[in-house]
């Protein structure tokens, strides 16, 4: 199930990105609107699909090899025990699922009473309900619903009926209901709402480019569009003639789309599709390579997220002591066993994907007093001005609640933007190496390492000090070989700097409603006057809980900054942030 699951939502994703970033844009809207359903199918249907390619290695070994039989005898009876936590886990979706299941057969319920309840006339190839409730014109297979008034004083333009009509003859109540009933399903799949609303807004694109064909008439329709669209509700399960009046559905109406582009991005989907048929769906079954050591056979299972953990600290040299093991390692990496690299080394970065700032939100930028920063540095709206919105590569932003805000910043949001040169150089290929050579670890009790004066004079810059006891904790400064190094501290110590984020830091209420708990990386620069700068986040938990660290590591107090053979130094410290929703 794990699989299904991990394979289908891999290539849903790759399908949906591929049509937001090259399909979407482009006057193409039939291929789209197939495009999209056959995502979705063989998003399905690719997790079933395995064709295996046997390649035979030989195996030399210099004595045979020979696998034990262990025999087991007991007097007592085996007891099977009982896992009740998958029944618990299938209870929970099958319940969730009836729910959505029975929401879903209402709506559908809802709408053909409301055909056998209301007066009907004939148009064309639909039958109009005249609904006494004041509404928008919108579709449900071969029924338009309208507002009894409004039919009988004439006062719904013909535009209208055209736009509501396509949906009728092209049958788009059945791709809506398709992906409902598949959000039914896998109401847990983030990707399934996205998809509904791709497929939505293609719908509007169909119905507007039939009404432009038809009246010639583009300023006039928008106009339209636009005044129906401030007053009106969005009907489930219909097709509604105001979804997503957007600034997309406005430019498709005038955008123009050559025959040549068309077929390129056409055809490009043909090597995704293989790709990704190749990479889940294709099976290399060779001989396992063996080590004979004596009359013992040595192998070791590795994971994928072991591969991506051997690939970020390759090369790197590992001194370690774990002072509640009484154990020290000084290793090159791959000299350490599977189960050290597990155990010492399980974290990660994720990767950066860059992000596109919103044209109306940068426009915004440069005209409203708004709290930004960019690559990490306080900008005011001059100097944001100096900037095309193509510079930037990728954004953040958080909320900041009212006892959060401060006299100097006041907004309710504050935004971070990194141009394309920064993220190329410090966050694009950040997950894929350790930035340094060497990297050091002292593990210890976190309280008797709060307090040992000893021991942290001992650790010296480059040196990553993790701490257990519930909670896992490091600092990752930068190298200085052997000089004399004081680490930057917070006034107080560590302890009452994490007074200060549980006082100031806010979960986000999306965070909330997913009962979202785990840790948030960040790192930052002490600068020589004890400021902090380059706010960067490592690890997101998503739903606002790194922006929202990044928030309160922005209003936070001067630390002490670090030292260098006396003289103070500018120098990187990096913490986990532990979130818990209640």
């Amino acid at each position: 199930m794990i699989d299904f699951l991990i394979k289908s939502s891999a290539s849903l994703f790759v399908f949906l990105t591929f049509y937001h970033l090259v399909l979407e844009r482009e006057k193409i809207h039939r291929f789209n609107r197939f495009y999209l359903l056959f995502s979705i199918v063989i998003s399905l249907v690719i997790p079933f699909l395995s064709y295996q390619i046997i390649e035979i290695i030989p195996v030399q070994t210099s004595e045979p090899v020979f696998i034990p039989e262990l025999e087991y005898t007991s007097s007592a009876a085996t007891i099977k025990k009982v896992n009740y936590i998958p029944i618990l886990f299938w209870s929970l979706y099958g319940i969730i699922t009836a729910l959505f299941m029975f929401r879903f057969v209402k709506n559908v319920w809802k709408l053909i009473q409301k055909t056998k309840s209301n007066a009907t006339a004939n148009y064309k190839n639909a039958t109009l309900v005249l609904v006494d409730k004041t509404t928008l014109p919108h579709s449900f297979f071969n029924f338009i619903f309208i507002n009894f008034d409004d039919y009988n004083n004439r006062t719904i333009e013909d535009e209208l009926y055209t736009h509501e009509l396509v949906h009728v003859t092209q049958k788009h109540t059945l791709d809506i209901l398709f992906i409902e009933l598949l959000k039914c399903v896998f109401w847990f799949n983030p990707l399934f709402y996205f998809y509904k609303k791709a497929i939505q807004l293609n719908h509007e694109f169909l119905a507007d480019e039939k009404v432009v064909t038809s009246y010639n008439n583009v300023t006039f329709y928008q106009n339209l569009l636009l005044q129906k669209s401030s007053n009106a509700q969005t009907i489930y399960l219909a097709s509604n003639l105001n979804y997503l009046v957007t600034k997309k559905r406005l430019l498709m109406m005038t955008k123009n789309t050559s025959k040549t582009i068309a077929t390129i991005k056409k055809v490009a989907v043909i090597p995704m599709l293989v790709g990704l048929i190749y990479f889940f769906c294709i099976e290399i079954v060779a001989q396992e390579k063996t080590t004979t050591l004596g009359k013992k056979t040595v192998g070791e299972n590795t994971s994928n997220e072991d591969k991506i953990r051997d690939s970020y600290y390759s090369n790197v040299r590992i001194i370690l002591k774990d002072l509640r093991k009484n154990i020290s390692i000084n290793k090159m990496y791959e000299e350490l066993t599977l189960e050290e690299k597990r155990s010492y080394l399980s974290w990660v970065p994720d990767m950066y994907i860059e992000k596109e700032v919103p044209e109306l939100l940068f426009e915004k930028m440069k005209t409203k007093n708004m709290a930004v920063w960019i690559n990490n540095k306080l900008s005011s709206k001059e100097q944001i001005k100096n900037y095309k919105r193509t510079d930037f590569t990728y954004y953040t932003y958080s909320f900041v609640h009212k006892n959060a805000r401060s006299k100097r910043f006041p907004q309710e949001y504050q935004y971070t933007l990194y141009t394309t040169d920064f993220f190329d150089k410090n966050l694009k290929n950040s997950h894929l190496h350790f930035s340094n050579d060497t990297i050091k670890l002292v593990i210890s009790d976190y309280k008797k390492a709060a307090v040992n004066k000893e021991l942290s004079k001992n650790i010296k810059a480059d040196t990553l000090v993790w701490y257990t006891q519930g909670q896992k904790e490091y600092n990752l400064e930068v190298k200085s070989s052997d000089k004399s190094t004081t680490r930057p501290d917070f006034k107080g110590g560590i302890s009452k700097f994490y007074d200060f984020l549980a006082k100031n830091y806010k979960t986000p209420e999306e965070a909330r409603k997913n009962k979202i708990n785990g840790r948030v990386f960040v790192s930052f620069f002490v600068e020589e006057d004890g400021s902090l700068s380059e706010i960067k986040l490592i690890k997101d938990l998503k739903f606002g809980t790194g922006e929202e660290a990044i928030r309160v590591l922005k209003i936070c107090p001067k630390w002490i900054p670090g030292e260098i053979d006396g003289k103070k130094t500018r120098m990187i410290y990096s913490l986990p942030i532990k979130i818990q929703s209640e």
